[in-house]
């Protein structure tokens, strides 16, 4: 086809309303546009390029979009605007783009951080060569999933500061372990510390690749995991109280990571006057914020504390015992009848703990 017999089609599909037509016109532009030359860069071809595929692209059908996409995704003339609104459409049309568009910059993938829902964002975490700037918006938003598709881009500018933060966030966030234990970033110290965090192969990868002290390590494991379990860790006039809520923060991750943690510990700690160990506690049993377990603990009735209960497992028969002691802890809360408790256990056997805990995000929320 001449270039005459190109410019008089595509004026005839300009011409036509029809959605086929102008999809057409949209595919025939991008082919042209594939095999221009540098003019096609140019900012006044850019701009008439922009608004043109923004009306086009504004009522096309979703498979179109898609082909777009994988049409521009490496291509490095589309206008900024243009690969923008792809990037902030449904995911299966956005991935790609976002995967590999070399028009997409620093400041636009923070964009798409702070406007993309959760899957454009891990697309972002995934992408490869991610500056620094990136990195930064990830970790201070702390989306557990983002965080974890982080910790598996080895391409991403990581600094050792954001590395450092990383490591920490692992702490809390179990899916960040395995990749940063493989990560060429990891320094020594960092391998020392990810290392009490760990099951056993991912213990054998760091040792693989650090000289570290195993026997050293292992020993100040244990002694903390003994130490924990023998609930040593008091309060004490001295500490602040901000202070008292990290360490028992700690305690309960460092249970939690050597699979110490258990919802009989839920009772020790009430048994020994201790409220907030008992909340941080069930939150890290229940994997749930510790704001949705001091909702539960502040309901009028006890039916949020069963649901808690409910999904860790915890025996039925024990729940009146805990509802008594937290009641004795927290002036009386959560008051109301134990029937309600009741019901939460007939309702969500052994086996459903995934829909007690659903049921307690709701409760909570409500609270």
């Amino acid at each position: 086809m001449s270039a005459a017999q190109t410019v008089e089609e595509l004026k005839q599909l300009a011409r036509s309303r029809t959605p086929a037509d102008r999809e057409r016109l949209m595919l025939a532009i991008v082919e042209l546009c594939n095999h221009g030359d540098e003019a096609v860069r140019a900012p006044a071809i850019q701009a008439l390029l922009g608004s043109i595929f923004v009306d086009l692209v504004g009522g096309a059908q979703s498979d179109l979009r898609q082909i777009l996409a994988a049409k521009l995704a490496i291509a490095d003339w589309p206008p900024p605007a243009l690969v923008n609104l792809l990037a902030l459409d449904e995911i299966e049309i956005a991935r790609e783009i976002i995967a590999k568009s070399p028009v997409l910059k620093d400041a636009d993938l923070v964009r798409l951080l702070a406007e993309g829902e959760v899957e454009h964002q891990i697309e972002v975490a995934k992408r490869p060569m991610i500056g620094t700037p990136v990195v930064d918006t990830i970790l201070k938003a702390a989306e557990p999933a983002v965080m974890i598709a982080l910790a598996g881009n080895d391409t991403a500018d990581v600094s050792p500061e954001a590395m450092r933060q990383m490591v920490e966030a692992s702490r809390d966030v179990a899916g960040m372990r395995s990749p940063l234990a493989r990560h060429p970033r990891l320094s020594v110290e960092q391998a020392e510390k990810l290392y009490g965090w760990v099951g056993q192969s991912l213990r054998s990868a760091i040792v693989s690749r650090f000289r570290v002290d195993v026997e050293a390590l292992d020993r100040a494991l244990s002694e903390a995991v003994r130490e924990a379990s023998q609930g040593q860790v008091r309060s004490t006039s001295g500490v602040a109280e901000a202070e008292q809520a990290e360490m028992e923060r700690r305690l309960i991750a460092k249970l939690h990571a050597a699979d110490q943690l258990r919802p009989s510990y839920l009772l020790r700690a009430l048994r020994e006057g201790r409220l907030s160990l008992f909340e941080a506690a069930l939150a890290a049993l229940a994997d749930v914020p510790i704001e949705t377990v001091r909702a539960a603990l502040a309901a009028d009735g006890p039916k949020a504390l069963a649901l808690a209960c409910a999904t860790v497992g915890l025996d039925r028969g024990a729940f009146s015992t805990l509802l008594a002691l937290v009641r004795d802890l927290n002036a009386g809360k959560p008051e109301g009848s134990p029937e309600q408790a009741r019901q939460v256990f007939d309702s969500f056997g052994p086996d459903q703990t995934a829909q007690a805990k659903a049921a307690l995000l709701k409760a909570a929320q409500a609270v």
